[in-house]
């Protein structure tokens, strides 16, 4: 399944095309633009400065040309992949997972997705390069964050993107598992944990404060637009939510809204008097 985005996504002012963000983080952008992926998907490959090994997470589609471009750059820099991370199933993620562990001989590590290879708190060390595994569960049930602690970034994966925002991707996503997972981002975030945000699709941010505040905030908007909604039609109908709600995006985006929609009325059942 491809990753939705949010279809009031407002695209900013200049094209992301990838490359070096940080002395250990560069992002090799697969060709896999859409409505759905933003730009393309977000490889990222990550080693400290000098090493021989290095960390590649989510190796994307199975577009060969793209696998051999993220393998070229390793092996440009004169370093080999020693495990692949992905930071959730969906195919524009994780499909090229398996023959990209053929071409490089290394595992692939994930929460979930046929594997149960990482918890929640789990250290990974790669080549003197050290992360921090935190599930962060919404976007889909295994979703999984990267911290890089020598940068103060995050990977985020489909939990939070470069502009725009997510789809709750009910019902293997779930909005309160999501809202939990944006409150323990933001809390890293205030506390200067982290810094910056390296997602699975858009640009690099560079604001990780100002990013959450924006989604928490959005998210409380929706579910207020949606409860409106409701009391004005009467009706719980999912159809009939994204028609109001969603009037002003283009139909062939709707059903990305829809299962947005179907999370968020999911969660108003139980707490809507």
């Amino acid at each position: 399944m491809i990753a939705p985005v949010n279809p009031h996504a407002v695209r900013p002012g200049h094209d992301w095309t990838g490359g070096p963000i940080t002395a250990r983080a560069t992002c090799v952008l697969c060709p896999n633009p859409s409505p759905m992926t933003l730009e393309g998907t977000n490889t990222w490959v990550l080693a400290e400065p000098g090493a021989t090994e290095a960390v590649v997470i989510d190796p994307g589609p199975l577009d060969q040309a793209h696998l051999d471009a993220v393998q070229a750059l390793v092996e440009g820099r004169g370093m080999r992949v020693t495990l692949t991370l992905l930071t959730h199933g969906h195919d524009d993620h994780a499909q090229g997972a398996a023959r990209f562990a053929e071409m490089t001989r290394a595992p692939v590590h994930a929460i979930g997705h046929g594997h149960a290879d990482l918890r929640d708190g789990d250290r990974v060390s790669v080549g003197g390069l050290d992360l921090a595994v935190i599930h962060t569960p919404g976007h889909t049930r295994d979703s999984t964050c990267f911290l890089l602690p020598a940068e103060n970034a995050l990977l985020t994966g489909d939990t939070v993107l470069g502009w725009g925002t997510t789809v709750v991707a009910w019902p293997d996503g779930v909005l309160e598992d999501y809202m939990v997972s944006l409150a323990e981002i933001d809390r890293m975030t205030g506390s200067g944990e982290v810094v910056r945000l390296l997602p699975g699709h858009g640009h690099a941010v560079q604001d990780a404060v100002g990013k959450l505040t924006y989604y928490r905030q959005h998210r409380a908007e929706r579910l207020h637009q949606i409860r409106t909604a409701i009391h004005r039609t009467g009706s719980w109908d999912p159809d009939d939510v994204v028609a109001t709600v969603y009037a002003d995006v283009p139909r062939e985006l709707w059903p990305a809204a829809r299962l947005s929609v179907l999370a968020q009325l999911d969660y108003l059942r139980d707490r809507e008097p």
